[in-house]
């Protein structure tokens, strides 16, 4: 009887095997249509030559070496070269509004998932969280200017009080403008995942914490916090990914006056540096990749989710 049945077993794997490579399928050519496929071409167009007319499809480091030209060694004044210069001023950006977004993020989840207590509340909250997102990014960033600009309704209130004498500055087209339409942008993407993480989390262990005499900065520290992580992580990755490769938010905050890298590869895009932008777009790709590493390094997402 147990011949039978381990043959039958056996003749049936393989019809399995091919079901799921046929649903994989899709996925797997739209993965390699829009992602591979672009990338491949992008890392080949990196290794060409160029001139001021055309491209020249011939294998080269010359992009490469050029990005880091003059970076082994400092300046008269002490000065990094242009491309480190750079990435530390992306790097920057980044951390700061990892930093702020992490803080407003995690806010707003705990409140929306802790102390709002009706789903309809909850959900009606989170709509409104989400109503920014209804008009373009760009439209949102313009709405900065008349709120910071030199005659802008900030400047004329704190002039109105005599707190200031002349206009502020430094409000808009500056590092402080670029920092805030970054993080009125893409705080968002910290709520949704962190909310995730904590509308999971068992309220018995809140309970439990309590009942063992742990104050609220005990349970939110050693319980909420450390379940959280996996909503953490996966807006953190969200937050860094994009502010690291963004140019249009850096370029309309900050009065076309701040560098960074997605700016930079804008910029030799525009002049048909093509072979220069994409060699920089691949190092950019290579420094992302190795922080997201580096954050998949404290949580195992697999396992968490």
């Amino acid at each position: 009887m147990s011949a039978p049945s381990t043959s039958a077993s056996v003749a049936t794997t393989p019809v399995h095997a091919v079901k799921a490579w046929w649903q994989a399928a899709p996925f797997a050519l739209v993965f390699l249509l829009f992602f591979l496929v672009p990338l491949a071409l992008v890392a080949m167009v990196s290794l060409w030559n160029f001139n001021e007319y055309e491209l020249i499809p011939a294998v080269t480091l010359r992009n490469y070496l050029s990005l880091f030209e003059g970076c082994s060694r400092l300046t008269d004044n002490g000065d990094l070269c242009v491309t480190l210069n750079t990435y530390l001023s992306t790097f920057k950006f980044c951390v700061l509004v990892w930093g702020i977004t992490l803080l407003i993020g995690f806010s707003v989840a705990y409140f929306l998932a802790f102390h709002v207590r009706s789903s309809t509340m909850q959900t009606v909250l989170f709509v409104l969280c989400t109503v920014p997102f209804w008009t373009s990014n760009v439209i949102r960033m313009i709405s900065w200017v008349p709120l910071l600009g030199r005659n802008g309704l900030v400047n004329q209130a704190l002039m109105g009080l005599g707190l200031v004498n002349q206009p502020v500055e430094w409000l808009l087209f500056s590092d402080f403008s670029v920092v805030l339409a970054f993080v009125h942008l893409y705080t968002m993407f910290m709520i949704v995942p962190i909310f995730n993480s904590m509308m999971r989390i068992d309220r018995s262990l809140l309970e439990a914490a309590s009942d063992a005499g742990a104050s609220g900065w005990q349970t939110l520290w050693n319980v909420v916090v450390p379940l959280s992580r996996t909503g953490i992580l996966i807006g953190s990755i969200f937050v860094i990914t994009i502010v690291m490769g963004d140019f249009v938010t850096i370029g309309v905050m900050g009065g076309q006056q701040i560098a960074s890298i997605g700016k930079i590869i804008q910029v030799q895009t525009s002049y048909l540096q093509f072979p220069l932008a994409a060699a920089n777009a691949m190092i950019l790709l290579a420094v992302v990749l190795m922080i997201i590493w580096g954050l998949t390094r404290l949580v195992d997402i697999r396992k968490e989710l």
